[in-house]
Order: C-alpha cells, then structure tokens, then sequence
C-alpha cells in the first residue's frame, strides 16, 4: 500500500508476492527458495489468500488518479496514533487529490484523529467535504480539519480517499460537484 501511493513508480515481485510466499533461499537472504529462478512454477495466483484482487484494485486506482503518478506534491498530515501514517497528494494542475490513511500494525486495529483541512480539496472552510474511499467504495462527509479514522488490517489496513465538493445536505450522498 505505502509504495503503491507514495512513489509514482513502484514494481511488485510476481506470484511470490501475491501469494506472500517468503521462506528464503537460506537464512538472511532476500531471495525465495521456491522461486521460479530456480525452478518452473506454475502459480494459483486465485487461492482464497492471494493478494491478486485488491492489487489489481490499487493499480486501477493509480491509473485513475493523476495524483498518485507524482511525486511532487506530496504532503504528511498529523495524526495521534504512531501506528497510523497520512499523506495526501495532488496532481501538477491541482484536479486531483488522494489522501491516504494506512495502518502500519499489520496484527491490530489501529484508530486516530487526523488533521486535515477540507482547504486542499478546494473547498472552503464552511464546506463539507465527501470523502470516497477508493478501495472499499464507502463515503464520508467530513468538514471542520479534525477527522476520525479507524482501520482494522484484517479487512482493509488502508484508506485511498477521494475528497470531493459537497453540496447536498448531510443525509443525501448524492449531490456533489
């Protein structure tokens, strides 16, 4: 999730990865020992526990957002759990902002308050802000800059959040611009 929104460019190691298959090759090394360097391997990237869907999820997302293709505009935002990270970045003309929450304790849910001001999503300080989590597809009205956030790593240990103008009224997710 970090590599795949914070760097513009990032590479994934195959199947072993989607599969997280990690017994190296001899202890301390980084190379697998069931590898296809060493071996031909024909790999069920569709197991129940394959990581295929939701990095296929994140990719579709990065191509979607101009944002995450940029390294230029990157920004960390406060929040009061260390076992919580936040950034948003936004694309060289200003149309597109991600803002990402992450959850570093793959073991535990994590939640936080996170200060983020609805300004860097164009809106003005008396708007609310719909915030579309990219990954999961549930919305948020936010306004005001401090915002809870709760993630649990055995479902999703991340939000990729599209802010958007809201111009409805809290109960109707509908209108916005």
């Amino acid at each position: 999730m970090l590599a795949a929104t914070l760097s513009a460019n990032y590479g994934i190691y195959g199947p072993a990865f989607e599969l997280m298959e990690s017994v190296p090759r001899e202890p301390g090394s980084e190379e697998y020992r069931d590898s296809e360097k060493y071996e031909r391997r024909d790999w069920d990237i569709a197991r129940p526990d394959s990581l295929q869907a939701i990095i296929t999820r994140i990719n579709a997302i990065r191509h979607a957002h101009p944002a995450l293709m940029t390294d230029c505009h990157l920004v960390f935002h406060a929040i009061d759990n260390d076992n919580l990270i936040a950034y948003s970045k936004t694309s060289e003309d200003g149309a597109s902002v991600i803002l990402v929450v992450v959850n570093l304790d793959p073991y535990h849910r994590q939640s936080g308050w996170l200060e983020w001001p609805a300004q860097i999503a164009g809106a003005g300080a008396d708007r609310a802000v719909q915030m579309h989590d990219l990954l999961s597809d549930a919305r948020y009205l936010w306004s005001g800059g401090r915002h809870y956030v709760e993630l649990a790593p055995e479902h999703m240990p991340a939000h990729i959040f599209r802010p958007r103008s809201y111009v409805g009224t809290e109960h109707d997710f509908d209108y916005y611009s």
